[in-house]
């Protein structure tokens, strides 16, 4: 019988401090994972941070919290050496940084479309080329993207354009890591019930999207819980799971507003 087991593997995740990437970090916690490096972007999530670690470190796991803005390569080599260097090397890399921006093409400027390039885009490229060059072998590496991706809407193109590419980088980070078994994989869950949402919505999308989807109904405030999206990124980084370069859509509610 396979054991999908996280029991005793090193865990590093970007954007691991609050809303799913902090669930994240508590379910692995929970589930057995020996150490956990969490990274948080700027000194306002620093309190979440730590109720993070103190959260991870009640289950036995050691933990750490790691601060620093990852739009470059520099930092992203320092997150991953600095996660190496207080908790091992890591057997498991999830990434769920992002930014949304709502806006028509017409109306976004060089300067917003840059952010969100180095946010959603550039970022998980280097997130993926340090992932491969730190994790043991028999590695899993997740990345969160949105089921935009899937979608035909107006007014994210600069959120689900920059989005996108990350589709390829697993791909190719896939076929290129294979050889000593990492598996690389992307979900992009429909729009969920935390403040990462609701700043970019207006009050009429926020209804909308609380009804559009067809399990709408079936959920907390009509969005996706993310209590229902992490059993998906265990299941991806877990043992005996070799699903790579595949993005897994979940739940996709935007359609129209």
């Amino acid at each position: 019988m396979t054991d999908h087991s996280i029991r005793g593997k090193v865990v590093l995740i970007a954007g691991g401090a609050k809303n799913l990437g902090g669930l994240i970090a508590r379910d692995l916690a929970a589930q057995g994972a020996s150490a956990i490096a969490i990274h948080y972007n700027s000194a306002a999530s620093t309190a979440q941070a730590e109720a993070t670690v103190a959260a991870i470190e009640r289950t036995g796991a050691k933990a750490v919290a790691l601060q620093g803005d990852l739009t470059t390569a520099g930092a992203m080599e320092r997150l991953f050496t600095d996660a190496v260097a207080a908790v091992g090397r890591p057997d498991i890399a999830i990434n769920t940084i992002g930014k949304v921006l709502k806006k028509p093409m017409a109306d976004i400027s060089e300067a917003e479309y840059d952010d969100m390039a180095a946010v959603n885009a550039k970022t998980a490229f280097f997130f993926l080329k340090e992932a491969g060059r730190h994790l043991n072998d028999n590695g899993k590496v997740c990345t969160l993207v949105t089921s935009l991706l899937g979608a035909f809407t107006p007014f994210y193109a600069a959120y689900a354009g920059t989005k996108a590419p990350v589709e390829h980088f697993t791909r190719a980070a896939a076929k290129e890591f294979g050889a000593r078994g990492i598996s690389v994989t992307a979900v992009g869950p429909g729009p969920m019930d935390t403040p990462f949402f609701y700043p970019a919505e207006g009050a009429d999308a926020v209804a909308y999207h609380k009804s559009a989807a067809a399990l709408s109904p079936s959920s907390k405030t009509g969005l996706t819980d993310i209590e229902d999206v992490v059993p998906f990124i265990r299941h991806l980084v877990s043992d005996g799971w070799w699903i790579t370069g595949q993005t897994i859509l979940i739940n996709g509610g935007y359609t129209t507003k």
